[in-house]
């Protein structure tokens, strides 16, 4: 795929921050299809067995690098190491993200509060800071992060804590996008709507969520919900192809999900039985 070469007709080397499961694993194999060298991060020392089968076959064009978003020191060690590895970064891509128990806000505990806020949200625009500082340096590259519920206002009762982050990370990239006009680097936005992954059918002790007891919600999941290689193959293309600053790429438009609705009887049970 042409697109997955940059300006100097070498392959594209991309970031992915909290890409070891999930929408981010399912991303680095999108990527490393299209031919470009993937620098897979978490924060765990070592690569899960799972996530290395996944990236076996692209064995030599893709490096895993520890990294907790919280710290900036972490993020540059990642920047650092990509640039090492593959000579530059072409693509950030701000994945990692964390989701909170499901209770409302008042019975949400300090850790929890402290661990989503510092991973969807500070280390979100710490890793974006980097990464934006390098390329300007540089004159090219982009910038995404993952939006999600909250994003477009969407109240969820039991969620607003994630959903707080959220909405604050597209004001942030939104800000972004304008701070970096007539820099050479973009900066957008991804939208993947409702997918099947740890988010929702586990809570953040590992133990399985309770939203999943929640028979509209299953319903609802059912019909507008994804499996993270679906949503993957849709975003990477148009991320290689993007030259647009300030872009939202989004898998689940309103008109999909009226679609969706309308063909409802045919998607029960389809993800979650």
């Amino acid at each position: 795929m042409a697109d997955g070469k940059n300006e100097r007709g070498t392959p594209k080397s991309v970031v992915i921050t909290g890409s070891t499961r999930g929408i981010g694993l399912a991303m680095a194999v999108e990527f490393l299809k299209a031919g470009c060298r993937v620098t897979v991060s978490g924060r765990g020392e070592a690569l899960p067995a799972a996530a290395a089968a996944a990236l076996a076959p692209f064995e030599g064009n893709w490096t895993y690098v520890p990294c907790d978003v919280r710290s900036r020191e972490a993020s540059q060690r990642l920047w650092d190491a990509s640039v090492e590895r593959w000579g530059g970064v072409d693509v950030w891509v701000a994945n990692a993200g964390r989701n909170a128990p499901h209770a409302v806000a008042w019975e949400t505990d300090e850790d929890a509060v402290d661990c989503v806020v510092q991973t969807n949200l500070t280390g979100m625009i710490l890793g974006t800071q980097v990464a934006a500082a390098e390329m300007v340096r540089r004159g090219h590259g982009a910038i995404y992060a993952m939006e999600g519920l909250g994003s477009n206002d969407m109240f969820q009762p039991k969620t607003i804590l994630y959903g707080t982050t959220k909405r604050a990370l597209t004001y942030y990239l939104q800000g972004l996008a304008k701070e970096l006009e007539g820099t050479g680097v973009l900066a957008g936005r991804l939208s993947p709507g409702m997918m099947l992954t740890d988010f929702i059918t586990k809570a953040p002790d590992g133990t399985p969520s309770d939203v999943l007891e929640d028979e509209r919600f299953r319903r609802v999941f059912n019909i507008l919900g994804d499996r993270p290689e679906t949503v993957a193959a849709f975003l990477v293309p148009r991320m290689l192809a993007n030259r647009k600053n300030g872009v939202r790429i989004a898998w689940l438009t309103n008109a999909k999900a009226m679609g969706r609705f309308l063909t409802a009887g045919r998607r029960k049970g389809r993800l979650l039985g």
